[in-house]
């Protein structure tokens, strides 16, 4: 797998014209290697992959990075990388714009004369947009454990409960069933709380007749989850039905029309349409989905600015929301597929509209 990823990088930078590029943030050089370490750095030119590490990894880097010549760096990385440069009789190097610090560039140009940095954006990022089937059946594994971390906490969520308490208690649970992690800071927000998109778990304590609202997910074997749905505790009001049952129209309208070829913009218009319509457009002020994978961010996007056309093997959330100051808000987010025509959804927790006593 890693060496068929290598291939296809190779492939890029022929067409952008770099002879070699240095890879050293984590979920790149991850995707490209294997290796799970928490230091290394891959250098990968026309006919050699290397993974560059230290003595912590002799045994892990050699069992992980399949296809890798594995290279114990010296206190100074960048030397190895002259070394091997001079050895392959290369003088121009592509490195990640977008995760090299000006101090580690200016670093860099120091410790390499006569070598021409070439700034390069998004090359990998771009391979890890089109996932393998190797990569959704992990990402289903990871929704499902997300779907059955919500059945878990139902049971919980109720009148005087801590939001940091139901947030605790999910964390727990995904972990125990074989997350490494959540995928994120877990969003607990309950009552006017739930008006905030990113409303992290607080000490409030759940109220009656109120929304909450769940946004969570489970890095599960190096891959994100991340599911929202929105409960009632108590009894809804005609406010809490008709804002849940707008966001639900919504987002169920642009599960049923987002296809390949679409544009992001197009398929945050399915959403955003909807919304407006009812005239809580001005409510709505995030993208109604974000691609999903190795990170919880990454592209593509589905936004009124994102012009990437989707693709078969693209995994992005689907999540219109509605926030209202003061009252509360919802949002309803499940992960998809693109498939060669239409979609898969990755989650299956129920959307109806759920009331806990």
């Amino acid at each position: 797998m890693p060496n068929d990823r290598v291939k296809r990088l190779r492939q890029l930078l022929e067409e952008q014209g770099f002879e070699a590029i240095l890879v050293g943030s984590g979920h790149n050089r991850r995707y490209l290697s294997g290796f799970t370490g928490s230091s290394g750095m891959v250098l990968i030119t026309p006919s050699e992959s290397y993974l560059l590490t230290d003595f912590r990894y002799r045994t892990q880097a050699p069992k992980q990075a399949a296809g890798f010549q594995i290279v114990e760096h010296g206190p100074s990385p960048i030397d190895n990388v002259r070394e091997l440069l001079e050895q392959n009789k290369l003088a121009k190097l592509a490195f990640e714009q977008d995760h090299v610090v000006y101090g580690e560039f200016a670093s860099w140009t120091k410790a390499l004369p006569g070598i021409s940095l070439e700034p390069a954006s998004g090359l990998i990022e771009r391979l890890r947009m089109i996932k393998e089937e190797s990569e959704l059946q992990i990402m289903q594994e990871a929704a499902d454990l997300a779907d059955a971390t919500f059945q878990h906490i139902l049971k919980l969520i109720r009148t005087g409960v801590r939001e940091t308490d139901i947030a605790l208690e999910m964390e727990v649970y995904m972990r125990s069933h074989g997350a490494i992690s959540s995928s994120f800071d877990t969003i607990v927000a309950s009552g006017e709380r739930s008006a905030l998109p990113h409303g992290v778990a607080s000490d409030r304590l759940i109220g009656t007749n109120e929304f909450v609202k769940l946004d969570f997910g489970a890095y599960y074997k190096g891959y994100c989850s991340d599911l929202t749905r929105t409960v009632v505790v108590g009894t809804p009001t005609e406010k809490h039905l008709e804002i849940y049952n707008i966001v639900l129209e919504a987002q169920l309208h642009a599960l049923e029309h987002i296809k390949p070829g679409m544009s992001g913009r197009e398929a945050d218009a399915l959403a955003r349409d909807v919304i407006a319509k009812y005239g809580y457009g001005d409510l709505f002020g995030h993208g109604t989905g974000h691609g999903l994978g190795m990170e919880i961010h990454e592209a593509p996007r589905l936004s009124k600015l994102s012009d990437t056309i989707l693709t078969p093997g693209m995994t992005v959330t689907v999540e219109p929301g509605i926030y209202v100051p003061g009252f509360g808000g919802v949002r309803i987010e499940d992960d998809i597929v693109i498939t060669e025509s239409g979609i898969k959804i990755l989650t299956s927790s129920p959307k109806e509209l759920i009331t806990l006593g």
